[in-house]
């Protein structure tokens, strides 16, 4: 699963650290999510999409590189 977390991240104006602290994730772990070398788990997705106050599915991405809810 990919997910569009640098995007969301920046139109937020949340640092990595930032998103670290409210999601209770590692920036290791943010960095690694927005790099695409980590997939994330569902309930991953979910305590990141509740740290930036958006929905699940504004974050994962389907095969054809666009947003699940576009």
């Amino acid at each position: 699963m990919k997910i569009r977390l640098r995007e969301v991240r920046e139109r937020k104006l949340m640092t990595q650290e930032e998103l670290a602290v409210c999601s209770k994730l590692t920036q290791t772990t943010i960095s690694a999510l927005e790099l695409g070398k980590q997939s994330p788990r569902i309930t991953t997705v979910r305590r990141l999409a509740e740290a930036l106050g958006v929905e699940p599915d504004e974050l994962i991405v389907d095969e054809t590189g666009t947003s699940a809810n576009a």
